[in-house]
């Protein structure tokens, strides 16, 4: 692993914001890092405000949606919440379902089967909402690329309103309204909102009309939350208040099945990180091993006790999953070896039998094994579908546009994607992937980098440091958990391997009279560096121990040398 140190913020900023906030150097280094340089934006960080929000209408098409909408309510018509088959897809179903059920009882969802018409809106979703009267469809976390689909419609007498944040095209559909921030003509403050984050600031808007505040919206805003963990927006701006805000709902008082989920999982109190390990993978598991609808069902139940069925049937979904997602990296992993794809800078795997529900996760571990652009394909239909995954500062999307000679259809994010091909041109693109990533990519980004905060001495992990730290939370990408570097520690002598097969390292550092326990997870062969108290350097971030009732300090080890 790369170990690089931030650059440390300009002497006068730092002495700046030790001055205003009266607070010491190292958590003036941490806020200037995070760009953070006045009070100002200190106390917004700090103290998170629903007040501010952007107003919703700053978005390009707000005003025509909600207009849509208005009309659609005031005329009783059928209106359908259309969404994605993921987290962000199925939180936002249920958002915009059981907010506009407040006002009409014509209102329905619908969510795509995976495997019988795949990512975003559908042809037979349309036919469906045809068959059935519905004049108005809501797309959420999908159709920015849909102009054949939305065309399509219109044909058939349906109106459309899309509210997505994925990246549009040259072309954008002919719907009614088109939400999206990262349209080029739209000027939205905040760009890194996720669908269901769009989806939210639609009925922030339809509220206004009704002269309420966003404070009146705070029951969604644990789906909200959800969908912004679960999808690795950037936690900052509108997403860290939504994050801050929906993670308090989710602790307090969780609608009925986010309860359910936890009450599942015994957890007490949950972070972003127990979010995007604990909640969001079980939503996601209905999408992938059955039908999203599973997932709007348990998020839309409003009875405590059925919430419970649903979520028992959801886990089993899960449990489903991760054995699924175990025998196929195994497989993906042999396939790699025996193609002899070792040299290779990126990963393309393929077998017809692999469940597509599980492709992206795949796709995920295979990243984390051999750290470079991946790609994990099976077969979907007449065609072969894949899930992309990159490493950290290389865009597998731009390199998926440059290869799109050989792509049906493909849409997604710098870092994660969705793609169909012919199978005649797999090897093709395969090749034309691995030309375009070896002309394009850095090399150094090939091996994995631990971004260091800066150093510190153990005697500098207090209670109180640790107290302010805390208040940096939720953390997420541009606010990442803060990670220190220390030098020269030894180990008490008393070091080991724990866990299944000595996977974990556990010992009690030292430099000088300083001590601290320290848990090193997936570190076990690593042990040799420590014993006979040889000196050694450490990465790590600073953690709570809780233990029979106590709480101490602990340093979580993230690499050792």
């Amino acid at each position: 692993m790369r170990w690089t140190l931030k650059p440390k913020p300009k002497p006068e900023t730092i002495a700046s914001l030790q001055e205003t906030l009266q607070v010491d150097a190292t958590v003036a280094i941490l806020l200037a890092q995070r760009g953070i340089e006045t009070y100002e934006a200190a106390k917004k960080f700090f103290r998170p405000s629903l007040k501010d929000l952007h107003d919703p209408f700053l978005m390009k098409d707000m005003d025509r949606a909600v207009e849509r909408i208005e009309k659609a309510l005031f005329n009783n018509e059928n209106i359908m919440v259309y969404g994605d088959y993921d987290v962000d897809g199925t939180t936002s179903v249920a958002l915009m379902s059981s907010y506009l059920k407040t006002k009409s009882n014509q209102i329905a969802t619908y969510i795509p089967d995976r495997y019988g018409e795949g990512y975003g809106v559908s042809y037979q979703g349309i036919d469906f909402a045809h068959d059935n009267g519905f004049s108005l469809i809501i797309a959420l976390d999908c159709g920015i690329k849909a102009i054949d689909k939305v065309n399509y419609a219109a044909e058939k007498g349906i109106d459309f309103i899309i509210c997505d944040h994925h990246r549009p095209g040259a072309e954008l559909p002919k719907a009614v309204a088109v939400l999206d921030p990262k349209r080029d003509d739209c000027e939205y403050p905040f760009k890194e909102l996720c669908g269901c984050g769009v989806g939210f600031k639609l009925i922030q808007a339809l509220a206004s009309k009704d002269g309420k505040t966003v404070e009146d919206l705070t029951e969604y805003l644990d789906l909200v939350a959800t969908a912004i963990g679960a999808d690795i927006v950037p936690i900052v701006d509108e997403n860290r208040a939504l994050a801050y805000f929906g993670l308090q709902v989710i602790n307090a008082q969780p609608r009925p099945g986010i309860k359910a989920i936890i009450e599942e999982t015994k957890k007490k109190e949950l972070t972003i990180t127990d979010v995007v390990f604990i909640v969001a993978p079980r939503i996601n598991a209905a999408g992938r091993m059955k039908h999203g609808n599973y997932a709007v069902t348990l998020l839309t139940e409003t009875d405590e006790k059925q919430a419970k069925i649903y979520a028992s049937e959801i886990n089993e979904f899960n449990l489903d999953r991760r054995e699924a997602d175990r025998r196929i990296t195994e497989e993906a992993l042999v396939q790699i070896i025996e193609n002899k794809e070792q040299d290779r800078l990126t990963s393309v795997v393929y077998h017809e039998s692999w469940h597509k529900g599980v492709i992206g996760i795949v796709a995920s571990r295979l990243t984390e094994t051999y750290y470079r652009p991946t790609l994990v394909f099976t077969k979907s239909g007449d065609k072969l579908a894949a899930s992309a995954r990159s490493v950290s500062g290389f865009d597998v999307y731009n390199a998926l546009e440059a290869c799109s000679v050989h792509i049906e259809q493909f849409g997604g994010h710098k870092y994660a994607a969705g793609l169909t091909l012919k199978q005649e041109n797999y090897e093709a693109f395969k090749q034309a992937f691995e030309d375009e990533v070896t002309k394009t990519i850095d090399r150094n980004l090939l091996i994995p980098e631990i971004k260091v905060d800066f150093q510190m001495k153990l005697k500098d992990i207090t209670p109180k440091f640790h107290r302010i730290l805390k208040q940096f939370a939720p953390f997420g990408p541009s606010n990442m958990t803060p990670i220190f570097m220390s030098e020269d520690l030894k180990d008490s002598g008393y070091g080991k391997c724990v866990g299944e097969d000595d996977k974990h390292l556990r010992l009690t550092a030292t430099q000088g009279r300083e001590k601290i326990v320290c848990i090193g997870f997936n570190l076990g062969d690593k042990c040799d560096l420590i014993t006979d108290k040889k000196p050694f350097n450490a990465v790590y971030s600073i953690d709570e121990n809780h233990w029979q009732g106590n709480v101490s300090l602990q340093l979580k080890l993230r690499d050792i040398r």
